[in-house]
């Protein structure tokens, strides 16, 4: 039977330590690695390319999402799991927009997590029928898919990784060094991002990285 590779990327270490217990039950799955932001989980999926990647949305430097979109770029056979405390329709929409194959809430690991894991393996989806309410509920209801919201696709994904960065009180010079770029790129990107969303302040900035989910209030 052939082992699958799992890399763990939450930064609460007690997450990642109940989810390897979790998964021990399964000897022929392997945990080839742990990390507690989203910018090592993208790095190291680059470096080992694992079969699954177990994301937690909520990440420092590199937001799941993001690192999401990041990983299927430059791995797309490695399958995504968004393994999270959050539950809203957008952010669901969101999550499958990204490119992850399955949405589960921590509360449900115990019931859901090997079986949705099970599924990854064999490039399906899984979902939890919470979950498939709130994917399904709008066209059952016959209402309009959700539309990215204007301000959403205003800014590019490098304008979004600095966004989180800034808002996580990150220097111009901590930035630059974070994503190999100069300082003075980084201000072009900063003066680009506040006029292209219209910001006048700092606060406007971090109001505008929490309401988009690039950063957690």
């Amino acid at each position: 039977m052939k082992t699958v590779r799992i890399l763990l990327a939450d930064d609460h270490k007690v997450v990642r330590h109940g989810t390897r217990a979790l998964l021990s039950k399964m000897p022929e799955w392997e945990i080839i690695g742990e990390v507690d932001n989203g910018r090592d989980a993208v790095s190291l999926t680059e470096k080992l390319k694992p079969d699954i990647v177990i994301l937690d949305i909520g990440m420092p430097q590199l937001n799941g999402l993001d690192a999401t979109r990041q990983i299927k770029k430059i791995s797309p056979e490695t399958e995504v799991l968004i393994f999270t405390a959050h539950e809203a329709e957008e952010l669901v929409h969101d999550v499958f927009d990204s490119g992850a194959r399955s949405y589960i809430m921590k509360t449900d690991a115990a019931d859901h997590l090997i079986e949705a894991l099970k599924a990854l393996s064999e490039h399906k989806h899984f979902f939890t029928s919470r979950i498939s309410e709130i994917v399904f509920a709008r066209y059952i209801n016959g209402k309009k898919p959700l539309e990215s919201a204007p301000e959403k696709s205003r800014i590019t994904d490098r304008e979004r990784e600095i966004v989180q960065l800034l808002s996580e009180g990150k220097s111009s010079k901590e930035i630059a060094a974070i994503l190999g770029i100069s300082v003075r790129t980084v201000e072009t990107h900063r003066a680009a991002i506040m006029k292209k969303l219209r910001l006048k302040s700092f606060s406007e900035l971090i109001r505008y990285a929490i309401r988009n989910k690039i950063v957690e209030a």
